[in-house]
């Protein structure tokens, strides 16, 4: 992921997060929506289809614009295209477990909780990175971990310490997406993003197809029925705001990136409410304000408050 000098930050870069963040946002409407039409597999079987036909047209395309052959994989080096499989299929593998959890629990929770659980996984990254990779972890984002399991309590735990499923659910997606994270971050080195993002819901497909036969009841009538979410899920917020991040991430530092593509949280409160009239309540609405602010507080570096030295 390459960053360009300090405080050249593109407008047109800037410009496609935010609407990256938008998408994504806004498509936890067409999953609370599309929920209404099709069992989770199935749901998660449909756009998966339709973002791998997205994102085949965009190798295939984008190949033609710079004079090249069209191929799907980029390259006829065998080891490079093992290394795009395997890579692809790992995180395909993640991202198929994150989505199921997450179309799960936002069968039981709100939207605009199911985003703020969802964003979790910026502050997720760093902590399992710790702990599998042994990567230090700034004195900012363990500040961070402590500020968004706080507001985690407000925003989950009802009187009675008791938990709403569909929460329960959304952390696990959140934990999920943190694995697929650092997963994509360990493999996408000299990996063309947007041929892994194509094998990895190629992967997606076959996963969620085959489990989608053998645990749920799929129909055809059904899916068609929801195609709006389904076709904003698949194509929207998988194939279009995947490449906006791509092309967006190259004009932009990966820190102003994260801080803006956190935002998605708080588009999907702001359209629960206005669109489905999905009400928070004052302690939920306080308990968002403190994950919004760990997500951002877990991007910034130490040395902005003096508690690092400058390298």
């Amino acid at each position: 992921m390459s960053n360009p000098a300090a405080g050249k930050q593109s407008l047109s870069g800037i410009f496609m997060l935010t609407l990256c963040a938008f998408i994504w946002g806004t498509a936890f409407i067409a999953q609370s929506l599309g929920g209404e039409y099709a069992e989770p597999l199935t749901f998660n079987c449909a756009r998966s289809v339709l973002a791998t036909i997205f994102l085949s047209g965009c190798c295939l395309l984008f190949d033609k614009m710079k004079g090249k052959r069209p191929t799907l994989l980029g390259s006829d080096d065998p080891l490079y295209k093992e290394r795009l499989i395997k890579g692809g299929i790992t995180c395909g593998l993640f991202l198929s477990l994150a989505c199921f959890f997450q179309q799960v629990g936002i069968m039981y929770t709100t939207v605009g909780k199911s985003g703020f659980i969802t964003a979790l996984y910026i502050v997720l990254v760093p902590v399992l990175s710790y702990i599998v990779y042994r990567r230090s972890v700034t004195l900012l984002q363990g500040v961070s971990v402590a500020i968004a399991s706080v507001g985690m309590y407000f925003i989950c735990i009802n009187e009675g310490f008791s938990i709403n499923k569909g929460d329960l659910y959304t952390l696990i997606c959140a934990f999920c997406f943190a694995a697929q994270i650092i997963c994509v971050e360990n493999i996408i080195k000299n990996l063309d993003g947007v041929r892994l993002s194509l094998i990895q819901f190629t992967t997606c497909t076959v996963v969620n197809g085959v489990l989608m036969f053998i645990f749920e009841t799929p129909s055809l009538t059904s899916i068609m029925a929801g195609w709006a979410p389904v076709a904003y899920a698949g194509i929207m917020s998988s194939g279009v705001a995947y490449t906006l991040q791509i092309v967006g991430q190259k004009h932009v530092s990966s820190v102003v990136a994260c801080m803006i593509m956190s935002l998605e949280s708080a588009f999907a409160l702001v359209s629960g409410w206005l669109i489905l009239g999905q009400a928070m309540s004052t302690r939920e609405i306080f308990g968002c304000c403190l994950v919004f602010a760990a997500i951002l507080l877990a991007q910034l570096p130490d040395e902005m408050f003096g508690l690092g030295k400058k390298k």
